[in-house]
């Protein structure tokens, strides 16, 4: 900047074009990162220098002011150095009102915190900016309050704008909250229900973070929202945000932050120890009271050799069922719990007569005690069922799972317990046959042998060793044994009931409509089925099956239930033998290469593009491999 010689007046409308021109054209880095600390420096203590930077950034014509004002957002050291450097131009020109109230707050989401406590601290420190501020907050939370947005954007954009509006809270006043209490009211509502319905846990957490917020501030005095979850660096990041900062310390610099802390360090050492010797002058006068107040006359009961009475386990199937029914005794019906896995698996042929009935139990199972582990105890003992009698009880189950009269919760334990007994069944454990065992092998009892039989044996067993050639020496292989795949004969019981009912809504139970979670889960679970099928005998239908439900829930809104389709197109290339997808599947792998390729461009959560961006480069191994075939 110039100076201006002899108090003339002078126009710097030349220099803003100057300026303007060099941002737009991608040099907003390099002139700015001098040009602004400069003018930092010069406004600190002289209003002329305010006036003429106020007269640099007013002149910048309206197509290059966008990046002149990013430039000047990003590189100022606080809210406060921002004010002076740009003034009131949000209120004077509406290119930069709509930057700095629009674009980079809910058309942009790349922009790291401090700036956007520059941008929202420079809008709350006039009086002039103060209306547009709570004009931003209601945007925000509009935003944030509406269902579209929160399906469609990606997680990172949301953060963005729950940062963004703790931030406006941290610089809302009392009688501004209470001006606007009831509009904050509605919106906390219809956001935290929309949040709270997504199938992401991140959404959710923001969403019980953010409300929770939005209600501290707007009930100071009754009673506030508060939801039970983790605490981790992000969640307590948000918190920080609603305590508002001086303006001044929104960015400092790392020798700065130092001289602070070395500043602090002695005052707080000081009261250390101060809290130190107070804590030690209370603990003498309580040993004192102790001395006084001890019962030396009492002697306690000896208890070591006391022994915790155990509650025997029942052993068989049928009285497992009956203490599960009808027992009123909680200690025999815990360590039926923990028994019946292994008590199921011992006895395959007793469990087949009730498995059913049995597998019925435990899907109602509620628990009686506070009993360790106890979801997974019950559904290690649903899969033991499952895969000891596997037809029966997945008829039963999968019947069950489009039933009414079951919660959500059982209806996802359901899957769970499929998808866990399929690996089972896909996966038997491999009997190993070793050569030496600790027990012993029937073999045929042989008289003892006299000494010369010892001495020719040994003699013929030293010359054959002599006389053999070893090349290599080593550890014997052990020998697997080869088990068959049980899961090959009931993969379709497992798969096509399931696929089966889906778009058929119940009373209580809607998968396409507001139970978008079950759905989620559902698809994931068929994918899982799909990969444990391969070399089976009904994978190629279970494929093209596949590929139709993919093709009807192509176009869902919960990126989840997304997510899960692509994972079921990726299973079915895993799975699916290469002659069948050409044969039986052409059409549909057509259709789906279309479509994948506009999941990648178009699709605004990164999980999916990603997701379709690896099926892709799969159909494209898929396709070399079938040109090189030999024909």
């Amino acid at each position: 900047v110039c100076f201006i010689p002899g108090g003339l007046d002078c126009s710097i409308s030349f220099v803003s074009h100057v300026l303007g021109k060099v941002c737009v054209h991608g040099r907003q880095k390099e002139i700015l990162s001098v040009l602004v600390p400069h003018l930092a420096d010069r406004t600190q203590s002289d209003c002329i220098w305010q006036r003429i930077c106020w007269r640099l950034v007013e002149c910048v014509p309206d197509r290059w002011l966008e990046a002149v004002v990013l430039g000047f957002v990003q590189r100022a050291s606080g809210a406060d150095v921002l004010s002076r450097l740009l003034g009131n131009l949000v209120v004077k020109n509406k290119k930069a009102e709509f930057v700095v109230t629009q674009k980079m707050l809910l058309l942009q989401y790349s922009h790291t915190t401090a700036v956007l406590q520059n941008l929202l601290g420079y809008l709350a420190l006039d009086n002039l900016r103060r209306a547009l501020l709570l004009k931003v907050l209601k945007e925000l939370l509009e935003t944030w309050g509406s269902s579209s947005a929160v399906k469609h954007s990606p997680p990172e954009q949301q953060l963005y704008i729950s940062k963004a509006i703790l931030i406006c809270l941290s610089h809302l006043k009392d009688p501004e909250i209470e001006s606007c209490r009831q509009e904050l009211l509605t919106s906390m509502m219809e956001g935290v229900k929309c949040h709270l319905d997504s199938n992401l846990p991140k959404i959710r957490h923001l969403g019980m973070v953010v409300a929770e917020s939005i209600s501290s501030r707007i009930n100071t005095d009754g009673p506030v929202l508060k939801f039970e979850y983790e605490e981790d660096d992000e969640t307590r990041e948000l918190k920080s945000l609603l305590v508002q900062t001086s303006p001044s310390s929104a960015v400092l610099p790392d020798d700065d932050r130092n001289e602070k802390a070395k500043a602090t360090l002695p005052v707080v050492l000081e009261s250390e120890k101060e809290s130190q010797t107070a804590a030690s002058g209370k603990g003498d006068e309580d040993e004192d009271d102790t001395e006084l107040d001890s019962d030396d006359d009492l002697i306690p009961y000896d208890m070591s050799e006391d022994k915790e009475l155990k509650t025997k386990a029942p052993v068989y199937i049928r009285q497992c069922i009956e203490v599960l029914t009808g027992s009123e005794d909680v200690d025999k019906w815990e360590a039926t719990v923990k028994a019946l896995e292994s008590l199921i698996l011992k006895n395959p042929a007793a469990t087949k007569e009730v498995s059913v009935e049995l597998a019925k139990i435990l899907l109602h199972l509620e628990e009686k005690t506070c009993i360790e582990n106890f979801v997974e105890l019950r559904q290690r003992a649903q899969v033991a069922v499952l895969t000891t009698d596997p037809i029966p009880v997945a008829k039963y189950l999968t019947s069950q799972f489009y039933s009414l009269n079951y919660s959500l919760r059982q209806r996802v334990d359901i899957l769970d317990v499929l998808v866990l007994a399929a690996q089972e069944l896909s996966y038997p454990k491999s009997r190993v046959k070793t050569e030496h065992s600790g027990a012993q092998k029937p073999c045929i009892q042989l008289l003892p042998e006299s000494d010369s039989s010892k001495d020719w044996r040994r003699i013929v067993d030293e010359r054959i060793k002599s006389k053999t050639r070893r090349f290599a020496t080593g550890q014997s292989q052990v020998e697997r044994a080869s088990v068959p795949n049980e899961f090959n004969s009931v993969a379709g019981h497992f798969f096509f009931p399931l696929i089966q009912h889906f778009d058929r809504p119940l009373t209580t139970f809607d998968l396409l409509g507001e139970d978008h979670f079950v759905l989620g889960r559902l698809v994931h679970t068929l994918a899982v089925l799909m990969y444990l099928a391969v070399n089976t005998v009904v994978v190629t239908t279970m494929g093209k099956a596949l590929l139709e439900f993919v093709w009807t829930l192509r176009f869902h809104t919960d990126s989840y239930v997304r997510q899960g389709l692509l994972s079921c197109i990726s299973s079915v290339l895993l799975s699916v033998p290469a002659e069948r997808l050409l044969e039986e599947m052409t059409e549909e792998l057509l259709e789906t290469h279309s479509w994948l390729g506009d999941v990648v461009e178009k699709d605004p959560d990164g999980g999916c593009r990603s997701l379709a961006l690896q099926t892709l480069l799969q159909m494209e191994n898929l396709k070399k491999k079938l040109l090189d075939a030999p024909s």
